[in-house]
């Protein structure tokens, strides 16, 4: 799970945490490389987390740069956040901003087997709405559904320091 994290003393270990930053956050930025150039897009998911593995599933359209890039080289990185709140200090350096954080390695992998991207698309809806939802076989040829299983990943907490306002 850890690659590095140089604040230690914001770093999220207990599963439970890392689970509430997950159902918080709602939106994944997913960086690729394109050749040699970096890419970033920011998108819905679902997870789940089972035995400190933790997989992501995405869904979008069929083609476009996102699904070409993964098809070349399936390593992406990930980041999400929630909490975010500015705050305000007696000087510049005292201000700042709280937030919980979960960021990592992964590789890609578009689903192909319409059982597993009906199951990943159940996670990702539960993730997003709190509710579960049926889908048809036919659905699952009109979208690309991607797994992204995570090799490293860390969470980071920075609560509001004491004597700290919000703006």
């Amino acid at each position: 799970m850890k690659k590095g994290i140089t604040r230690r003393e914001r770093e999220v270990t207990d599963i439970g945490e890392i689970r509430e930053i997950l159902d918080k956050s709602m939106i994944v930025h997913v960086g690729m490389i394109d050749g040699d150039e970096p890419y970033v897009v920011p998108m819905n998911y679902g997870y789940s987390l089972e035995d400190g593995e933790l997989c992501i599933y995405l869904h979008g359209a069929t083609v476009g740069r996102k699904i070409d890039i993964m098809r070349k080289n399936p390593k992406v990185f990930f980041e999400m956040e929630c909490d975010i709140v500015p705050f305000e200090g007696a000087y510049a350096c005292q201000y700042g901003t709280t937030y919980a954080s979960v960021m990592g390695l992964g590789m890609a992998e578009i689903l192909e087997d319409v059982e597993a991207k009906k199951d990943a698309m159940t996670k990702l809806m539960k993730t997003q709405t709190g509710k579960d939802f049926v889908f048809e076989d036919k659905m699952m040829s009109m979208v690309s559904v991607i797994k992204i299983t995570c090799r490293d990943f860390t969470a980071k907490k920075r609560p509001m320091p004491v004597g700290m306002k919000n703006i």
